[in-house]
């Protein structure tokens, strides 16, 4: 809290401050006083800045395709927008996460909902989360994952208030789509995940979910690959179909942590895939998402409650120049809306995918890497061209061929203008 502080007259630099106080006439009325934080902002008439980062799951992206490695780009742009809309495939960071307050956490089918706009964000001060455990994964590291949320709870004050383990084992299966290279399987009672789901949410009133299934361990070589930070995690894609499955069905924020048996140590992990290497579950960046994430709110109750955040709120989007094919991607590019976000591609972040703009006649911004694209946002948000912080960015202005349209309501020319009008005309016809 800042203080207040009187303002005394200024009597002249021979004085000290003690000596002008006291030199100064007492007054009945109280002096005006100043919070040195207040008045040093200047009134603001502009609308919070809203940015949607998205780095698709199980693609194999080169920044944000292993653990938790786009998390980086999250915190600088969380530092020049306003708000930040992200999901935990860049939030997310197996034992690690970082707590940006102006951050929201939003599952991706969720996320697909709001930009099409039938969905829209609702932040809140804290979830009840709710925990389902896999009955497929073995006592030692179910007792792991307990001791987790438990250490949640305990240690960082988390609302984990109840767990419920499946009635069936969840048999998760795993491989990679030979048509592009990505991620994918399947789920083999998923039936089992949503009774339990509808347990928590009904009899332990909890408004968010965690689940952590037993996931196949990996072939020691895709394992290895990955662990050196080379090819596509081969876990992503099934986690995205079971918190797909989880938020389709009832609504509520979700997100998933596999568990696998921890693997044999190696010199040659690579950084982005380290933060996997440093416990025995995937599970407290969930936890820590899952506390604070936004309330899915839908369009066709009526009128949104205040401080609900919809898809007309973005400004930007932000996302690798190969991956425009996913639906949210397409509703914010295709919204009919007049104000539409600036979409901002990254070719530095390469993945396995081609659905590049011009393949879905998508309007972008194309950049190098992520430094120029939150130097985008900033100039955008700033209100300025982003085009004239380059050196030969803003050419001359064009002129419109028809000096009135049809359906204006401005003065016609007349049949024979002047001649002053005529010499005007075809100077203008010159620049043209």
């Amino acid at each position: 809290m800042a203080l207040a502080l009187p303002v005394a007259r200024t009597l002249g630099a021979r004085f000290t401050a003690s000596q002008a106080a006291a030199a100064a006439p007492r007054r009945r009325t109280r002096d005006r006083t100043f919070s040195a934080s207040a008045d040093a902002r200047a009134p603001c008439f502009r609308r919070p800045y809203t940015s949607v980062l998205i780095v698709p799951t199980g693609v194999g992206a080169a920044i944000g395709g292993f653990a938790g490695d786009a998390l980086p780009v999250a915190r600088t742009l969380s530092a020049v927008a306003d708000c930040v809309i992200s999901h935990p495939n860049v939030l997310n960071a197996a034992m690690l996460y970082w707590p940006m307050p102006n951050t929201l956490y939003v599952e991706g089918y969720g996320l697909d909902r709001f930009a099409e706009g039938s969905w829209a964000l609702q932040p809140v001060h804290q979830n009840k989360v709710g925990l389902v455990l896999d009955s497929g994964i073995e006592e030692d590291l179910r007792l792991r994952h307990l001791q987790v949320a438990d250490a949640a709870r305990a240690s960082l004050g988390l609302p984990v208030v109840e767990y419920i383990v499946t009635d069936a084992p969840l048999e998760i299966r795993t491989w990679f789509d030979p048509k592009c290279g990505k991620s994918t399987g399947s789920v083999g009672n998923s039936d089992s995940v949503l009774r339990a789901v509808d347990t928590l949410v009904n009899h332990a009133d909890v408004n968010a979910v965690a689940v952590v299934a037993r996931f196949p361990d990996d072939d020691p070589e895709d394992s290895d690959c990955y662990r050196e930070g080379k090819g596509v995690d081969l876990l992503a894609g099934v986690e995205a179909i079971i918190s797909h499955l989880i938020v389709k069905e009832f609504k509520i924020p979700a997100a998933h942590a596999p568990a696998v048996l921890p693997p044999p140590l190696s010199p040659l992990v690579c950084p982005r895939s380290a933060a996997e290497e440093i416990g025995y579950t995937f599970l407290p960046c969930v936890l820590a998402g899952l506390s604070s994430a936004p309330q899915y709110v839908m369009r066709r109750q009526g009128t949104l409650e205040s401080g609900c955040i919809v898809a007309g709120d973005v400004d930007s989007v932000i996302l690798p120049k190969d991956s425009c094919g996913g639906d949210g991607t397409l509703a914010f590019a295709q919204a009919a809306r007049k104000h539409k976000p600036l979409i901002i591609t990254v070719q530095e972040n390469e993945t396995v995918l081609d659905d590049t703009p011009d393949k879905f006649s998508i309007e972008a911004l194309n950049v190098r890497n992520y430094w120029e694209a939150i130097g985008v946002v900033a100039a955008h948000k700033a209100g300025v061209n982003p085009n004239a912080l380059r050196r030969q960015g803003i050419d001359h202005l064009k002129g419109h061929r028809r000096l009135y349209s049809a359906h204006s309501s401005g003065p016609r020319p007349s049949a024979r203008p002047p001649v002053h009008e005529k010499l005007h005309i075809k100077q203008l016809s010159r620049q043209i």
